[in-house]
């Protein structure tokens, strides 16, 4: 048999080079994925992006402004509609006491019934990681903005962070968070409780805003978390799906699911086996996008001392996933992101290190039952944390990214991202 499947192969090569090879034979894939610049009504030392759409096309970009005086922060939302023109920049809080992180950004997004929910975080003692997670509305495009409250108790010295703002069609929105307030107290099991010097151990916690503005007791999810990554959620047509960075007794780190299904939550079960165990955070969260019960997902691990970008497909609402499919190219720093597009394919971006104090921003298409097509270079940017976490939403036809371009004075870049038919 080997003889014979040699001999058929050296009679095609044959075959193929008295033909000759077109240049379709061998050239590279064509890259799918164009980049359009877009203009922002941004000013110096802007940084922390995050974009969202809006009904109609449109768009919401939020970010964090420092002032001269280096201590007052103002969270800024502006508005791009259809036709591509942007509203004035309209402040959703202006404090000196906001607690600003380079890995734990606000958020605003749209509500079902029109209106805008936003988040940020804001100090509520003197500790170092004692701070509050705080929520407002606005019913005119940001123009006004509702008394803020929280998800969570108040008047807790600890962390609350890493929030997803997940909206349903009944105009409410999940909350998903990490929540430093202590747990009840439980027999001791022997292992540390310590979460990384920050207090106890972090839980993932998930409330939810209601239309009129009250927010129900937050319910944990997982009592132990990894301290310092975001989390993601999408909704599906079975019911939202949560992805974050969990932790076990023996600091494994791999990403976990929890589904809510018939209203209730499910147990944790890992995405995919990884196997990481770090004990320290690595600041690195999963993305996550659905649309029906197709779900992609994307995450970074160190794994087996192995730095990979990875993405995960599900066509079950996120109850199973495919095997991963590695995408970086070779030295990823993570930070991921991920749109799924109406042909089944996903669009990931992160960050990738090109050398000494280098690295790049990059996007890539992947296919459930393709693979990963070429990626394509967005920027070139620091690996250093001035950099953050480039953010992407998709619109009907086309993909948002916004990202921080550090320096002397850092500044938000904006690109149009539109995928070519295969």
């Amino acid at each position: 048999m080997r003889e014979t499947h040699a001999h058929r192969l050296a009679i095609a090569a044959l075959s193929l080079a008295a033909a000759g090879c077109s240049p379709r034979d061998t050239a590279a894939p064509a890259q799918r994925i164009r980049m359009r610049p877009l203009e922002a009504p941004l000013a110096p030392m802007a940084a922390e992006p995050f974009v969202s759409a809006l009904p109609g096309d449109g768009l919401a970009l939020s970010w964090l402004q420092r002032e001269a005086d280096s201590t007052t922060v103002t969270l800024h939302v502006a508005v791009r509609d259809s036709s591509g023109a942007w509203s004035e920049t309209r402040d959703i809080v202006h404090a000196t006491n906001l607690f600003v992180n380079w890995a734990d950004f606000p958020s605003v997004v749209a509500l079902a019934d029109g209106r805008l929910l936003a988040h940020w975080l804001q100090k509520n003692g003197t500790g170092k990681y004692s701070y509050d997670i705080r929520l407002a509305a606005s019913a005119d495009l940001g123009k006004t903005w509702t008394d803020a409250v929280l998800p969570h108790e108040a008047g807790v010295a600890a962390e609350h962070g890493f929030v997803t703002l997940l909206p349903r069609a009944d105009s409410s929105a999940d909350i998903v968070f990490l929540n430093g307030s202590p747990a009840p107290a439980r027999p001791a099991t022997g292992a540390s409780g310590a979460a990384e010097g920050h207090g106890p151990p972090m839980r993932l916690a998930q409330a939810q805003w209601r239309g009129a503005g009250a927010v129900a007791a937050p319910t944990i999810l997982d009592e132990r978390t990894c301290d310092c990554c975001q989390t993601a959620a999408a909704l599906t047509d079975r019911g939202p799906v949560v992805l974050y960075r969990d932790r076990s007794e023996a600091e494994q780190r791999d990403i976990s699911v929890i589904r809510q299904v018939d209203g209730r939550w499910t147990a944790p079960v890992p995405l995919h086996a990884d196997g990481w165990i770090i004990d320290a955070c690595p600041v690195n969260g999963p993305a996550i996008a659905a649309q029906g019960s197709r779900v992609a997902a994307a995450w970074f691990t160190g794994a087996k001392d192995t730095a990979r970008v990875q993405v995960a497909f599900s066509a079950d609402a996120g109850a199973t996933f495919g095997p991963p499919v590695r995408i970086d190219g070779g030295s990823p720093a993570g930070r991921v992101d991920i749109e799924l597009l109406e042909s089944g394919d996903a669009v990931v971006t992160w960050i990738e290190r090109t050398g000494a104090g280098a690295a790049e921003v990059r996007a890539r298409l992947v296919s459930p039952a393709q693979g990963a097509e070429p990626p394509l270079t967005i920027a070139a940017l620091g690996p250093g944390r001035g950099s953050g976490f480039p953010r992407m939403a998709r619109r009907r036809r086309d993909i948002i990214l916004a990202w921080t371009a550090p320096g002397d004075t850092s500044r938000i870049r904006l690109a149009e991202l539109t995928v070519a038919p295969r």
